[in-house]
């Protein structure tokens, strides 16, 4: 039992350090996403230490040591999507129903044939945009029926499980389909005019994950991110990024994306809000993102219910309250990020130019 242990305590604390080294290897970058699994093996893994070892030595000791730095470690960064810290974003208290921007967020999975379980959710919940991912040519047919109540659209269907659609009851004006890294895998720009007549520029995103099947690295992914980072912080205007980034909300690169950008998460002090993997209820982590600028507070950010995918839906509704920009902080970052995220958009060729800028 106790060469078992040694072994184990060894594999936790590899895979506990792996994502301190920056190789964008996704074996590397994949170790962001279990922090929630890791936590609960490293607490396991004292409770087989305190039973099963002898404490006469320091070498017990020592591995006790190991897993409860393990379990410090991991719970750093998952703690902030709990209730037990404190929120990032200011609860709305005066909602103003002509302010308010309700946004649902759809991976629907292409091969997933229950368009309909997806729509009567919309219908329910009445967003002012639904952005859908991994949407196809099938996907838009049955999606198109929303355009009664949602005249507005931006489509791009694909067959390479990244096309894209947003459909909104609010105007998207200054509108813009692009590939900001690589040809094949679209992002939507917009501006969206609220019922207040405020302009709210807004990104929906859907990079490429690190992975054995598709990339190898996660350099295409984490440009994406960076240089839409680079270009929202140049700008002045009310900001809403989402989508699918196909990265954890706790990880280095989706904290590097939040200190350049300077956008707030609404979830840090509420929740995790995981939504993939819908089937497997233990390996669940938090995929779909929405991020906003200060001026916004949040009403309420939920996950609605299955629908065929292998993500749940994500409902946030946000509050255009500048008044509260001042009360509001995100993140700070420092030159050796600032270096990485160059060293990032470098490599791939890519800058904060390249993203457009819609209302500017």
């Amino acid at each position: 039992m106790e060469v078992t242990i040694i072994i184990a305590t060894f594999i936790l604390a590899t895979v506990t350090l792996l994502p301190l080294w920056r190789n964008p290897h996704w074996v590397v970058r994949s170790m962001d996403f279990p922090r929630m699994q890791l936590a609960i093996a490293a607490a396991l893994m004292i409770l087989a230490q305190i039973t099963f070892l002898n404490y006469s030595g320091y070498q017990a000791w020592l591995l006790l040591g190991v897993a409860i730095a393990c379990l410090i470690w991991q719970l750093w960064w998952i703690l902030p999507y709990t209730a037990l810290w404190r929120v990032e974003v200011k609860p709305t208290t005066n909602p103003a129903p002509d302010r308010a921007l309700r946004i649902l967020t759809a991976n629907v999975l292409t091969p997933n044939r229950q368009a309909d379980v997806l729509v009567n959710l919309v219908n329910q919940h009445s967003p002012d945009i639904l952005v859908t991912l991994e949407s196809d040519q099938w996907w838009q047919d049955q999606l198109d029926k929303l355009e009664t109540d949602m005249p507005y659209s931006i489509k791009c269907p694909l067959d390479n499980l990244y096309g894209m659609h947003v459909y909104s009851r609010l105007p998207l004006e200054d509108i813009e389909t692009s590939f900001l890294v690589e040809q094949d895998i679209p992002s939507m720009h917009a501006q969206v005019r609220l019922r207040s007549g405020d302009v709210v520029r807004i990104h929906f995103l859907h990079p490429a994950p690190p992975s054995p099947s598709e990339n190898p690295e996660s350099a295409e992914r984490d440009a994406e991110l960076v240089i839409v980072a680079k270009s929202v912080t140049e700008s002045d205007q009310p900001v809403v990024v989402t989508g699918d980034l196909n990265d954890v909300a706790w990880s280095s690169t989706t904290r590097l994306f939040r200190k350049l950008s300077g956008l707030l998460d609404p979830r840090v002090g509420r929740g995790m809000f995981n939504t993939f993997h819908a089937k497997y209820p233990c390996f669940r982590w938090p995929l779909d993102h929405l991020f906003h600028s200060e001026h916004f507070t949040v009403s309420s950010i939920k996950r609605l219910p299955y629908f065929g995918s292998d993500h749940f839906p994500l409902l946030t509704e946000l509050s255009f309250n500048p008044v509260q920009k001042s009360n509001q902080d995100g993140l700070d970052t420092d030159e050796d990020e600032e270096d990485w995220a160059k060293s990032i958009s470098k490599e791939e060729k890519v800058g904060a130019k390249d993203v457009p800028t819609p209302g500017e």
